[in-house]
Parts: C-alpha cells; sequence; structure tokens
C-alpha cells in the first residue's frame, strides 16, 4: 500500500460538518476499493480541501472521491514521511 495525498478544489466556504461528511461518505465505501483514508484537512476561505489515504493505487482512490461525489483535481503519491 502507498499513501497518497489528494487535492480538491472549489470547495470555497465548506464547513466542519460539510467536511466531516464528505469524509463520511468516502469511509463509508473504502474498503470496496481497497482504500483507507486516514486524514482530512479544508481551507474554507481558498476552497482547497487535502485527503491523505493509504491506498493500492491512486486511480483506487480517484474512484471511491467519483462514487461519492467529490472527484479529487489531483492525487500525489507520498512515498517517503518522517
Amino acid at each position: 500500500m502507498t499513501q497518497f495525498m489528494d487535492v480538491h478544489r472549489g470547495m470555497k466556504g465548506i464547513t466542519a460538518d460539510q467536511l466531516k461528511q464528505a469524509h463520511r461518505a468516502d469511509v463509508a465505501i473504502e474498503t470496496e476499493e481497497g482504500v483507507h483514508f486516514e486524514r482530512v484537512w479544508a481551507d474554507p476561505q481558498s476552497g482547497t480541501v487535502y485527503c491523505l489515504s493509504d491506498a493500492p493505487s491512486a486511480e483506487a482512490v480517484q474512484r471511491v472521491h467519483g462514487r461519492t461525489g467529490h472527484q479529487a483535481d489531483e492525487i500525489h503519491s507520498v512515498p517517503l514521511s518522517a
């Protein structure tokens, strides 16, 4: 499994409740794609949302997001961390 950081843009004004709801939607189906969403962050002012996950591929991450209605604009592999 590889860690991925994905970026969503265009979510200006997102609230904490909306962020939690979107994350819960991803978590509800993540195992169907072999993904585990670990954490999510948002900047309501810029409309940028970041998600950290463990997944077999970037495509698996995008499939989950696509099914829950919030496609990622970018998905980056994060092979190293400290």
